[in-house]
């Protein structure tokens, strides 16, 4: 029998509703940007291999940056409760079709998508929803994820999978070493043999890209958010612009005026040039909402370049005093992190190993990866100076960052690692 596609329910926060992993497709791009992309890529190998060792990141604009006040006003982070409710939404839609008969649903998505954070706002969205054994409990992986298989056994025995249930990140659950596969293994195992309730497992594409060959004719049929044009990142940028209070947004660029946000003309009936700076976003960012929000971010200034071209601009045709604006730095001067040149495969390793399992303290890295101290030390401190990885505060956690992300990934990929299919 012929399945019928996934409905697409659609909010602000996931435009496009969800789709079938199979099924996704980056945004479109422009010939002239994938020449750009590979030009700026290898501009930042030159720069990242000149690069003094104690030398930090630095943009390459000169421009005043917004204060973080104004940062958090104009560009804040996801509502995560509301995308955990438009999940549900999406995820109610995809059982009303009946794509899967599958009680456990898998929803595979890119680092930064916001995925996980909803995921934990899940049993707190659920309560008022529902009573008593209708509930949604969250299942938190062990302290010791170094586990035989009659271990994991037992540990997954104690947990209770016979009321709804949700794991925010399976990569939380395993580690890439002989000893740390056994938990995960017995998971898919009682997935595949079915017979538990309805449960909903979060999982990073980098994990899934491990994981997903492991029961390769188990059809678990995952679904993930559509990725993110323009359009949809324009609307999203305006919607966390404007928050409860309605403030509207003007976002021009930088060197040449050209309108960024609003996506529609600010005047009626007057019609304004647009930059394409979203499109070139949107194709960067592969679509990821989170790293286009982190990009976007970095590219917003308090004022313009001294131009004479741009004197005529300081003033705005809109006149609303509630209106907030801000100017955007063209890519072409937007200096993003890029991978330094260490000799060796150290670094490939443990940016991999951090992919992999959504983030690692220090001992889990060596664990997984072999590479020990002090080599490891100098590997993490050159990639945190670089602004790839960062610290998780008050944690030894290491997690690579938004920003770098597009950098890694290229990176990887060149370097024949494997890599996720977003």
């Amino acid at each position: 029998m012929t399945e019928k596609p996934v409905q697409k329910i659609e909010s602000t926060c996931l435009q496009g509703g969800l789709t079938p992993v199979d099924e996704w497709k980056t945004p479109e791009t422009s010939a002239r940007r994938s020449l750009k992309d590979a030009l700026l890529h290898i501009l930042a190998q030159i720069r990242a291999g000149v690069v003094q060792e104690d030398e930090t990141f630095e943009s390459l604009d000169n421009l005043p940056e917004l204060a973080q006040s104004e940062l958090q006003g104009l560009a804040p982070q996801p509502d995560f409760p509301k995308l955990a409710d438009a999940l549900w939404s999406a995820l109610e839609a995809s059982r009303s079709v009946a794509r899967s008969s599958r009680d456990v649903t898998f929803l595979v998505a890119p680092p930064f998508s916001g995925v996980r954070s909803a995921l934990e706002y899940f049993p707190e969205l659920q309560a008022g929803r529902s009573s008593g054994t209708d509930q949604w409990s969250l299942i938190a992986p062990p302290e010791n994820l170094l586990l035989d298989d009659q271990g994991a056994r037992d540990w997954w025995d104690r947990q209770d999978l016979s009321r709804p249930w949700v794991i925010p990140e399976l990569a939380d659950f395993w580690l890439r070493h002989l000893s740390g596969l056994a938990l995960i293994r017995e998971l898919l195992r009682r997935v595949a043999a079915g017979g538990l309730a309805p449960g909903l497992i979060g999982c990073s594409s980098w994990c899934w890209q491990f994981w997903s060959s492991y029961f390769g004719d188990t059809h678990l049929a995952p679904l993930t958010p559509a990725p993110m044009t323009a359009t949809m990142l324009g609307d999203w940028f305006e919607c966390l612009a404007s928050g409860t209070g309605g403030q509207a947004v003007i976002a021009r660029m930088a060197d040449d005026g050209f309108y960024v946000l609003p996506t529609a003309n600010p005047v009626q009936g007057k019609k304004h040039k647009h930059s394409g700076f979203l499109r070139d976003l949107a194709s960067v960012a592969r679509g990821n909402p989170g790293v286009a929000l982190a990009i976007w971010r970095r590219s917003l200034r308090a004022r313009p370049e001294d131009n004479p071209a741009m004197e005529n601009l300081a003033e705005e045709p809109v006149k609303d005093a509630s209106c907030a604006r801000c100017w955007v730095v063209p890519f072409d001067q937007l200096s993003l992190p890029a991978v330094p040149q260490i000799q060796g495969d150290s670094i490939g390793l443990v940016l991999h190993a951090l992919l992999l399992h959504e983030g690692l303290n220090t001992s889990f890295i060596e664990l997984v990866t072999g590479v020990q101290e002090p080599q490891l030390g100098f590997v993490l401190s050159r990639l945190a100076r670089s602004e790839l990885i960062e610290q998780v505060e008050s944690s030894d956690c290491w997690k690579v960052t938004a920003p770098g992300y597009p950098s890694i990934r290229r990176h990887l990929q060149s370097w024949g690692f494997p890599v996720d299919m977003f």
